[in-house]
């Protein structure tokens, strides 16, 4: 289907989507990414068009050793715990209950990529958060990955719990957590984050940002995918998560 790509064209589209409330329909063949690198650039777009700076990243995986991607977050899109949501202004409502970082040190550009190691020793804190995952294509989930990733992932909005100190012994790859709307779980059976232990991702997003040219910050919060899949809340009602070892988080639709 790609042959060509129009990055600020695709972004603005996306954009008027978004603000209008108007999901996309199909699109011509030469709006869409060719390749990864105008994805990125489309996301980089969709960023400057709403004059929002980028507050983190959400990165991931499908496998343990498969290749990783990820989009920057809006920053007026990170929200604290307790946050109401608008569901109308994410269809569809997708939640997913993740584990975020925080490096103790920015890392900026430099001819050489940084080591797993240099990376893993900047780690600072972690927080369990909830993605509402949203899109801004009608079709969607039966969109190709390369327009998802244009989309920023499918991203919505993030709620962000309580950091806490980064703990080398936490049980990443299989943690004990709950995840409730109105009270009902909503965990399958189940829980496993796709790429494993999500802390592989971290090299990747810091040699893929200092890559372009651009410094990592160290406040930027960066969700690594979910431990519960993707449930689609179709009414409104409170939603609980709870990761053990991290401090519990909420959000309400409305």
């Amino acid at each position: 289907m790609n042959t060509a790509s129009n990055p600020a064209r695709l972004a603005q589209l996306i954009v008027d989507a978004q603000r209008e409330r108007t999901p996309l329909g199909e699109l011509d063949n030469d709006v869409y990414p060719a390749d990864p690198a105008a994805a990125y650039l489309t996301q980089q777009a969709i960023l400057h068009l709403r004059g929002v700076e980028p507050g983190g990243w959400k990165i991931g995986s499908k496998s343990h050793t498969g290749p990783i991607q990820g989009s920057p977050l809006p920053r007026d899109c990170l929200l604290s715990s307790g946050s109401q949501i608008d569901r109308a202004a994410f269809p569809p409502v997708g939640l997913e209950l993740e584990i975020a970082f925080r490096f103790n040190r920015a890392f900026s550009p430099r001819d050489q990529p940084y080591s797993d190691d240099e990376v893993m020793a900047g780690m600072g804190e972690m927080a369990a958060t909830i993605e509402i995952v949203s899109s801004r294509y009608a079709a969607w989930p039966r969109i190709e990955p390369l327009a998802q990733l244009a989309d920023l992932l499918n991203h919505g909005a993030l709620i962000v719990g309580e950091f806490v100190p980064y703990e080398e012994s936490f049980p990443f790859v299989h943690p004990e957590l709950e995840l409730t709307l109105n009270g009902k779980s909503i965990v399958p059976s189940a829980i496993a984050n796709p790429a494993g232990d999500p802390r592989r991702l971290l090299p990747w997003l810091v040699n893929h940002h200092t890559r372009h040219g651009l410094t990592l910050p160290q406040d930027f919060v960066i969700t690594t995918g979910s431990f519960t899949g993707m449930f689609f809340a179709d009414s409104p009602g409170e939603v609980k998560g709870q990761i053990q070892g991290l401090p519990a988080l909420s959000l309400s639709l409305i």
